[in-house]
């Protein structure tokens, strides 16, 4: 076995392995000082109070495989960057956990961590769509990547309301990514990324419905800046454009983006607790967790398939494909509003 494959290979078992260790651990001893306990509030779909320390074991499993890749000098100077970024976010967020930051607070951590990234050269200067690609000048470029990052790691955390949901995204997301990383002759970047899948398989064993503890603020928002940060890798590898990345996570920038856009055309404060995304509407109409979590992966699984299969597609079968899941998100939004109708 040559040296890049044992490092597929070894390194996202640690990760597995730590996390679920961890993760179970943290589940068994909700006591601890490691965090509080998720007690249900206007968002929460939940009815019982439940640990948020998940996010504990995901970053612990990935930090500790990414530790001895170092050891075995398979560091790339990319991931030295994220790792500081990734640091910056899940500290600033355990602290909320632990009690409660203002949301500027939160952002100033988060907008730090984007100038992170973009000081080690995750950024995006150019709008690169099929067949099109448009320079931008650098402060242009360097200020929609600080956006991207930002709201991305925001996202992550508004999507973690379903046992098993984020998990799962994280696990489909960051396998995909890694293919692509296979496919594209970059093992390090593709063992990075499936070290992340795996560490949200650890989590997802014991956050599976009903779940037994959640990933918190700091799970969350961490794997929101990983998958920012990744996308932003992979593109600048010239492993994918940035708009395949988008598409293997637009389960989440979609249900997100539709969500804050309409309460603000309803001038909710969208800042405040709501239950107003998709996943959360079905669980109030009765649907289980389990029953919207399968629904919900399945829709990640086929969009995760179409961007990896979009790298080797001609540009007209790409624009027929994002015009194809622009229809399907079209269509799940009007099936929830039916369903949602519908006679109880």
């Amino acid at each position: 076995m040559n040296s890049p494959t044992l490092l597929f290979t070894a390194l996202p078992i640690a990760a597995l392995t730590v996390s679920l260790i961890a993760t179970r651990w943290l589940a068994s001893h909700p006591g601890t000082r490691l965090g509080r306990l998720d007690h249900p509030n206007a968002r929460s779909l939940h009815s019982a109070p439940v640990p948020r320390t998940g996010g504990l074991g995901v970053l612990g499993g990935i930090l500790i495989a990414l530790l001895v890749a170092g050891a075995m000098g398979a560091v790339p100077i990319e991931l030295g960057w994220i790792i500081a970024a990734l640091a910056l976010v899940a500290g600033i967020s355990f602290v909320d956990d632990l009690g409660h930051l203002s949301p500027l607070v939160r952002m100033v951590a988060h907008v730090l961590a984007a100038i992170v990234l973009i000081l080690g050269g995750l950024s995006s200067e150019i709008i690169d769509l099929p067949g099109m690609i448009i320079g931008l000048p650098f402060v242009v470029g360097a200020g929609l990547t600080l956006l991207f990052i930002v709201w991305m790691i925001n996202l992550y955390n508004f999507m973690d309301g379903l046992d098993g949901l984020a998990g799962g995204m994280a696990i489909i997301g960051f396998s995909a990514l890694a293919i692509l990383g296979w496919l594209g002759g970059a093992p390090i970047y593709a063992s990075a990324a499936l070290c992340v899948a795996a560490a949200a398989a650890g989590f997802l064993a014991v956050n599976f419905p009903p779940a037994r503890i959640f990933l918190g603020d700091s799970g969350a928002s961490g794997l929101g800046l990983l998958a920012a940060a990744f996308s932003l890798w992979g593109a600048q590898s010239g492993l994918f454009p940035l708009w395949t990345a988008g598409l293997i996570f637009s389960p989440f920038i979609v249900d997100a983006t539709w969500t804050l856009l309409t309460r603000l055309a309803r001038r909710e404060r969208f800042w405040e607790a709501h239950r107003s995304h998709h996943y959360q509407r079905l669980v109030l109409v009765g649907w289980s967790h389990r029953k919207t979590l399968l629904y919900g992966s399945l829709v990640m699984v086929a969009v995760a398939a179409c961007a990896v299969a979009s790298v080797r597609l001609a540009v007209r079968e790409q624009w027929m494909l994002l015009g194809a899941w622009t229809i399907i998100y079209a269509l799940i939004h009007f099936k929830v509003a039916l369903i949602e109708r519908a006679p109880g």
